[in-house]
């Protein structure tokens, strides 16, 4: 059986005091929740911060980005040993934002997945077409393409240390979310490309999260389908009862 996993991607929000207090009142509201795996990703600025208030706890430190090279001439960049050294065990890589604002390919993706996974980081893949590709019929052929391309540099035994989010690039911030048949689609074609890459039984272990304007009110129907682990959550990340709420519907 696969764990669920939710984790909370804040993105561009919070200071260090909204930071702390989100976590103390987190953690009292999923206390005793074992069976899933709960993940908050901060800015980089504030990672020192969030891992030292989630200390002794479940919950684990991710980042939002990593550069693939572990030191050199990158002004601004993160390396995977900065992010070992600040006890990150998880790092989003390829988010839809990544993609377009920024101009990152699955090569460079890649990368950066293969850097984490050197390192004992699991990254979190992200992979998900735009409205236009959905509207021309593109949703499996662009899947096929990007899961290929961003997981291209992960050795076969070491794949299940990834996590692979799909995330509808028209279902980010915007209110909208695929049907649970719609998600639930994806996610099995996304599993059998994982699974013809690495193998049966990997592909059968490989959390598969959802992403894409989730919120409490429809945790517990994604989850219920088949190949939905779990969730990769923007919005309704920050607040912690809401992002609570997420956590215990998804055991």
């Amino acid at each position: 059986m696969r764990r669920p996993i939710i984790a909370a991607n804040w993105k561009l929000h919070k200071d260090r005091g909204e930071a702390r207090a989100f976590v103390s009142d987190l953690l009292p509201r999923i206390e005793g929740f074992d069976g899933v795996d709960v993940v908050i990703a901060p800015p980089a600025p504030l990672l020192d911060c969030v891992g030292g208030a989630l200390a002794g706890s479940a919950v684990a430190l991710a980042a939002q980005n990593v550069y693939p090279e572990p030191s050199g001439a990158f002004t601004g960049e993160v390396s995977a040993p900065m992010l070992v050294e600040l006890g990150c065990r998880y790092t989003i890589v390829g988010h839809s934002e990544r993609r377009a604002l920024f101009g990152e390919s699955d090569a460079f993706i890649a990368a950066k997945a293969a850097a984490l996974i050197e390192h004992g980081i699991r990254p979190i893949v992200c992979v998900g077409e735009t409205l236009e590709e959905r509207d021309a019929g593109r949703t499996l052929a662009v899947l096929e393409t990007q899961i290929g391309g961003s997981l291209a540099a992960i050795p076969r035994d070491r794949a299940r240390e990834i996590v692979v989010a799909y995330e509808p690039v028209w279902a980010i911030g915007t209110g909208r979310t695929a049907t649970p048949e719609t998600a639930q689609e994806a996610h099995a074609f996304l599993r059998a490309q994982l699974a013809a890459r690495f193998g049966d039984d990997a592909g059968a272990a490989i959390q598969i999260q959802y992403g894409g304007s989730v919120k409490p009110d429809n945790t517990a129907e994604l989850m219920g389908q088949p190949d939905i682990d779990g969730a990769l959550v923007g919005g309704a990340s920050l607040e912690a009862e809401s992002f609570a709420r997420i956590v215990r519907y998804a055991v």
